[in-house]
């Protein structure tokens, strides 16, 4: 026995071409057209991006801002030395040290949600790597918390 749909999901539905890809804009403006809950509705993305996972210049990894944002502030802790410390200071980060950061984290100091570190100081950091390491804040360059010092901002 088939499923039965409600009116509003036919009207949806009827808005619909079959076996048409939609450019994002359009799908966009399709979203909108057929929303019609009393609350904000969630939305899933599906694309087809043609690229091969098993290349390593071809795995898919960025950052989406969201427009209304995650709804908390997110202190930023960056291990830096030389230029880079105006460059994150500039770019909106809270914490920002070298030798002096690894000391006060040693010392018990957690206080962040995220850490974004220069490979430069990722043999000082290594150390840290239990304090860190258990929390999820360890930085890395698979999730594209190391960084080059000009890609900090």
């Amino acid at each position: 026995m088939p499923a039965k749909h409600s009116k509003r999901f036919r009207a949806a539905v009827d808005e619909l071409e079959d076996a048409r890809f939609y450019t994002p804009a359009e799908a966009v403006e399709l979203v909108k057209k057929t929303a019609s809950a009393k609350f904000d509705e969630t939305v899933e993305i599906h694309l087809r991006t043609n690229a091969d996972p098993r290349h390593a210049d071809q795995q898919l990894r960025g950052v989406a801002t969201l427009p209304h944002g995650l709804g908390k502030n997110v202190r930023v802790a960056v291990f830096a030395a030389g230029e880079a410390v105006r460059a994150a200071t500039d770019a909106g980060a809270e914490i920002v040290g070298a030798d002096d950061l690894v000391e006060r984290i040693e010392g018990g100091f957690l206080d962040f949600d995220v850490t974004i570190a220069t490979p430069d100081l990722m043999g000082k950091i290594g150390k840290l790597g239990r304090i860190l390491g258990r929390r999820g804040l360890m930085p890395n360059p698979r999730t594209g918390t190391v960084v080059q010092p000009n890609d900090i901002a």
